[in-house]
């Protein structure tokens, strides 16, 4: 069958949200050509998953969208934390959190932050940027059926707009197709976790006067609390338009028909405290909350991503920015395989390293729902307990204990207490500043389209050399970039002093917990693949060794 297919790509996404949308940025920005099909016929049309967190926000970044996304996002630039009162009347209630960057100090961590962007702000510029690398994107197609076989994939795919069908013959398929994924369904893989959480009606509503109500509180989320009417209340713009997620309850047998426009107008009234506050309903969209992560990330030649692969509670934004962090990991390293300087082992660790994170994640989303005490949600005893404490070591501090890495800890919990970027295998790689030919970039934005091996200028263990070697080996193929980092004639990347006064720069070599002898090795992801203390006596044939092991050639 797949010999007559009407097109033939190496990858097949199904799904055009955030992370079908994200998975072919990524791939585009790898050179992996790539059709994507999508069943609705444009973008996200409601403001909802607005939360972008500062790990997604470095993917962007490196992908060369960050700018963009911040004009997207600029009307709600201002707004930060999160307020819990019983009505906006008044000065009653508490700030949960008031501003999500204290202080400043993830600028110690990170070369940028966490962005509110609204669904239907950011997949417009992933589509544009994703169409601009080269992507097939179809919006109103929709893969009817697929089968696979050792060497590959043929789907089905129906024009809903002509109502023709073609097949598409692919070397992968990558399932970006939601939380009721039906290439889930027909994998047969199940999955594991409590299951629903709550349901909420998401309303959007324009009011004139409700900006005066707010006032000067510029708050991301505000949870209202009256037990009559609570609900939680999001602004759009600032100004006149926004959204209200108002409890569901199915489970006592309460249906959509009964959020009638009056009744919705109603319940924002008393929600918010003013009992004549112009309400006009302009949408209404249901959804539910659930803890869920699927059994498998992956059958033969297709694979899962974000909502097909984990639910979450919506509290803290982990779920997309977990899916779209699925998105990246998964796409170097089809890009590698496809490329031929990975063996196909390596997809197996796609599942392996992000499995277990999402699991851990999906934990702290609920215990975040309980901490906020999030509208129509009463958790069944255990439910997001044990899983208390901050968010940055959840998104950003997270780890890989298993899979393309060599020598990580496995005692090491996946999400670890505190926070901890220093050079650790598994670990995301610390962030510093440098200089490159005169440019001020930081160490993330070396780490794309090969492994890269960084070396003290002014070491004595041979690191640089041995890369160059490797790389430059015909037979090899293996995409591998070398770096010596420091003072003197040979470096090509120094470190830039930083901070106020002009601090001293730091020491990379100490700031990534080796020597100036030693090496340290960095996925195309930005996480480290292995990490050499010191010299060695062979070091050619070490890194042959390593880089055998983690891109599984060996």
């Amino acid at each position: 069958m797949h010999q007559e297919a009407d097109h033939r790509v190496p990858v097949l996404v199904v799904g055009g949200s955030l992370v079908g949308l994200s998975t072919s940025l990524f791939l585009g920005r790898l050179g992996v050509p790539h059709m994507l099909v999508e069943r609705h016929a444009g973008t996200s049309i409601h403001p909802r998953g607005r939360g972008n967190n500062v790990r997604t926000m470095e993917l962007f970044r490196v992908a060369g969208i960050e700018p963009e996304i911040k004009t997207a996002a600029s009307l709600l630039a201002d707004n930060h934390g999160i307020l819990q009162t019983p009505t906006l009347v008044g000065d009653a209630g508490e700030w949960l959190f008031k501003h999500i960057d204290p202080g400043g100090g993830l600028a110690r961590f990170s070369p940028t932050g966490w962005c509110l962007c609204s669904q239907n702000d950011l997949e417009p510029v992933l589509l544009e940027s994703a169409r601009r690398l080269g992507g097939d994107l179809r919006y109103s197609h929709e893969m009817e059926s697929f089968e696979q076989d050792p060497e590959g994939v043929t789907a089905i795919v129906r024009d809903r707009g002509t109502d023709e069908r073609y097949t598409v013959r692919a070397d992968y398929l990558v399932a970006a197709d939601g939380p009721r994924s039906p290439v889930r369904h027909r994998l047969g893989i199940g999955q594991t976790g409590p299951g629903e959480l709550f349901a909420n009606v998401s309303l959007t509503f324009r009011s004139k006067l409700l900006a005066d109500v707010v006032g000067d509180r510029r708050f991301i989320c505000c949870y209202l609390t009256d037990p009559e009417a609570d609900g939680a209340l999001l602004p759009v713009d600032n100004a006149e338009h926004w959204v209200f997620h108002a409890p569901w309850h199915p489970e006592r047998g309460e249906t959509l028909e009964e959020f009638t426009e009056e009744r919705c107008a109603r319940h924002i009234r008393r929600a918010v405290g003013v009992s004549d506050l112009d309400v006009e309903i302009t949408g209404k969209a249901s959804w539910r909350a659930a803890e869920r992560v699927a059994d498998r990330y992956a059958a033969g030649r297709v694979f899962l991503a974000g909502d097909s692969a984990h639910e979450m509670s919506p509290t803290g934004a982990f779920g997309s920015n977990t899916g779209i962090q699925d998105a990246h990991n998964l796409a170097w390293k089809l890009a590698a395989v496809l490329g031929g300087w990975a063996g196909p082992g390596l997809l197996e660790t796609y599942d392996t390293e992000r499995r277990p994170v999402a699991v851990a994640t999906s934990a702290r989303a609920s215990a975040r729902s309980v901490e906020h005490s999030h509208p129509g949600f009463a958790p069944a005893p255990g439910i997001g307990s044990g899983a208390r404490g901050g968010i940055l070591n959840v998104v950003l501090g997270y780890r890989y204990r298993y899979g393309a890495v060599v020598g990580a800890d496995p005692a090491q919990e996946v999400v670890p207490e505190g926070m901890r970027l220093t050079g650790d295998p598994g670990s995301r790689a610390p962030h510093m500043w440098l200089r490159r030919s005169g440019e001020r970039i930081s160490t993330l934005d070396l780490y794309e389209r090969s492994m890269v091996l960084l070396s003290d200028a002014q070491g004595n263990g041979g690191w640089h050399a041995a890369a160059l070697r490797v790389a430059g080996a015909g037979g090899d193929g293996v995409r591998l970039e070398a770096y010596r980092v420091g003072a003197g004639a040979g470096a090509e990347l120094t470190c830039v002093a930083d901070g106020p006064g002009g601090q001293e720069a730091a020491d990379w070599a100490r700031v990534h917990g080796t020597t100036a002898d030693g090496a340290v090795l960095v996925r195309p992801d930005g996480f480290v693949a292995w990490r050499s203390p010191g010299a060695v006596p062979d070091p050619e044939a070490t890194l042959r060794q390593v880089l055998a092991a983690v891109l599984r050639t060996d």
